[in-house]
């Protein structure tokens, strides 16, 4: 009879990462909980993270590979998707074949890396991945303002004055480009060295235990950050720091002009008084820590209003400096020990059927795929940890889209929507039935470090780890995929993750024998991105693009829809084991009972959901969480007309909407 045992892990449902321990039997997963140990999140883990046993023996989880609804063998169904895939290569080209990689292959550093390897080898250029969905304006910010996409500002936990929060909420989403563990915690901590100040139409988890809250109206977050920086500019900037770091003062000074404190207090429906005090808690911080989540980044003013941020950090000279924030160089990519050449941020044309959609960072914009397979240039679409189902705009047609190709296939953990379509479905392993390091996410922790974790359990029924799937793939289409001529047939796990460790800080023997903890350093550095990867070592602080948009913005409508993170779910992960459903969430003034269905309708669809009143939202504000089959938020959106011409990311965010009684529809 087993014995229960207690293996050491990390959570690899966000980009926290927590420590934790997994209480195993044989093949069973009987708990997880925190990791006290773990030098970051130190016995903390959250309940998504607690949840990983019941997702683990999810009922509905992918046992055994699949063509159509026919369950083989892995050989028969790699052998006929190989060869379908090679008809498709032979007859169109291999632009053909599409690869969507998303959020639940970003945690799996030899899936993801073989996966990618796998689309370049056979000469394909479609490319998406969920970054254009959700959170574009990041990268393109960092590349318009500091020369390069991958710099990602990181809250300094240990020095930052004042911390500034806008259209996030970490105590449950566990931050957005910011692996946050235990939160609350947190941001006690920094409480007791400066203030936490929270903008948001919601009266968050996180704002509830702010200092202060401002809650404007949705979309209106541009106004408050451009005429900070206004009036920054005129008293408070850092002049020292922004003369030997910046360029471009005077078109920044000249875009924000029109920001007068009537106009923010105006368009945002703030009392003029608290912007004052804001502004008063900047200028007295000097520098501050200041982060946006999704509630700035799905929407239509995300590109400005990041850019605005960024600019806020600059001018009080907060960034790559102690007291502000720091830029995670990484241990294992070592971002700070390279030679930069700065991009002019030019984007390269869009895929043949959307040519006006940008390709920026090596990939198309999703918007772009179901016109590509309506217009015949993608024949088969290879999924990779996501549901696009529910997660592309125009659900319908998404929909009939995915089901004309000749080829979908699917790789992935448990049944989702997209694999009720799929010709192919690849049962992959979980994350408790692989070895792992952080790589994707390596810039994303509040540390320079790096886990590793052996598999707590060997993959079960007849799942396979996602690189030797395509691998094998690969050899029937005659390209290598794993590096350096790695043989698939006798490599491990660790073999793979030795070559990631060995370009570290640290030879990958030291990495493989950290089962427990970190290896790295704990402290922030400051001062490499100044130095070795911003333009002549000057962020620029008004991008043409950016100042253009500034400039055409309109005032939000009356009532927007917004996005929203729930506690037990992560995106489409978890969403049937949690005990809350995505409840459309509204202030009483709309007039709609709490708990009554109501619709929501846009210019492009509607959906019914349960109402939720509260007074913590502003009104004006229809707050509605994503991920969810029904109501599917995407059943709003289009990518034929509002998407953002910067990005390609469909606006998702400041939607107007128009809410009514369901009954009455």
């Amino acid at each position: 009879m087993s014995k229960a045992q207690e293996v050491h892990s990390f959570c690899r449902i966000c980009t926290a990462m927590c420590g934790i321990t997994v209480t195993v039997e044989g093949d069973q997963v009987l708990k997880v909980r925190g990791d006290d140990a773990h030098p970051i999140s130190k016995g903390y883990t959250c309940p998504k993270g607690r949840a990983l046993p019941e997702w683990h023996h999810h009922p509905h989880r992918l046992d055994r590979p699949q063509i159509g609804d026919q369950a083989v063998g892995w050989d028969q169904c790699l052998d006929d998707l190989g060869s379908r895939l090679a008809a498709i290569i032979e007859e169109s080209g291999p632009d053909a074949v599409a690869m969507y990689l998303a959020s639940g292959s970003a945690y799996d550093a030899n899936g993801r890396r073989a996966a990618e390897r796998f689309l370049g080898a056979i000469g394909s250029r479609q490319k998406y991945t969920a970054t254009t969905i959700d959170t574009p304006m990041r990268p393109l910010v960092a590349e318009l303002m500091g020369g390069w996409s991958g710099i990602t500002p990181m809250w300094d936990q240990e020095a930052a004055r004042m911390l500034l929060l806008v259209g996030t909420n970490p105590v449950v989403s566990h931050g957005h480009g910011n692996g946050l563990a235990d939160p609350i915690t947190r941001l006690r901590a920094q409480q007791k060295r400066g203030p936490v100040w929270v903008i948001d139409p919601r009266r968050t988890e996180t704002a509830r235990l702010a200092d202060r809250h401002l809650a404007p109206r949705p979309s209106t977050d541009y106004l408050i950050l451009g005429w900070l920086v206004r009036e920054l500019l005129d008293d408070g900037a850092d002049w020292d720091y922004l003369n030997e770091h910046s360029v471009g003062v005077e078109d920044l000074t000249a875009a924000v002009a029109p920001f007068t404190l009537d106009r923010a207090a105006t368009g945002t429906g703030l009392d003029p008084a608290e912007l004052l005090e804001l502004l008063d808690a900047v200028r007295t911080a000097g520098r501050l820590s200041v982060l946006s989540g999704t509630g700035v980044s799905m929407g239509r003013h995300a590109n400005v209003t990041e850019w605005l941020l960024w600019a806020l950090a600059a001018v009080t000279g907060s960034y790559d400096q102690p007291g502000g924030m720091w830029f995670n160089p990484g241990y294992l990519m070592q971002l700070d020990t390279r030679s930069w050449q700065p991009s002019d941020g030019q984007p390269e044309p869009g895929p043949a059927s959307r040519p006006e959609l940008p390709r920026r960072f090596g990939e198309y914009p999703c918007a772009a795929l179901v016109d590509e397979i309506e217009a015949g240039n993608v024949r088969a679409l290879v999924v990779v940890g996501g549901n696009p189902l529910i997660a592309f705009p125009d659900r319908d047609r998404t929909q009939s889209a995915f089901a004309s190709l000749d080829v979908l296939a699917v790789a992935d953990v448990v049944e989702t929507d997209t694999t009720a379509l799929a010709t192919h479905r690849l049962p992959v392993a979980g994350q408790l039935e692989r070895a792992d390091l952080p790589w994707m996410l390596d810039a994303y922790q509040p540390a320079i470090a790096t886990h590793y974790t052996p598999a707590v359990v060997p993959p079960g029924a007849n799942r396979r780890l996602m690189w030797q799937v395509f691998a094998d793939l690969g050899r029937r289409l005659g390209v290598g995929v794993l590096p350096r001529g790695v043989d698939p047939d006798t490599a491990t796990d660790e073999d793979l993750l030795a070559l990631i460790a060995e370009r570290g800080r640290s030879d990958a023997a030291t990495v493989l024998a950290a089962r427990r903890g970190l290896v790295g350093e704990s402290r922030p550095v400051h001062g490499w991105v100044l130095d070795r990867v911003l333009p002549e070592g000057r962020w620029r602080l008004a991008p043409e693009p950016l100042v253009e948009q500034l400039a055409d913005l309109d005032d939000p409508a009356p009532v927007v829809l917004l996005p929203r993170r729930q506690m037990r779910t992560m995106n489409g992960q978890l969403r049937d084991l949690g005990d809350v459903g995505p409840e459309v969430l509204i202030h009483p003034d709309h007039g709609i009972a709490d708990g009554q269905p109501v619709q929501v309708r846009s210019a492009h669809g509607e959906l019914v959901g349960t109402a939720r009143t509260s007074d913590e939202i502003t009104p004006g504000a229809v707050s509605i969480p994503h991920g969810w089959a029904d109501p599917n938020v995407c059943t709003l959106t289009t990518a034929e007309t509002d998407v953002d011409p910067l990005t390609g990311m469909v606006w998702q965010s400041g939607l107007p909407v128009q809410l009514s009684p369901a009954e009455s529809a």
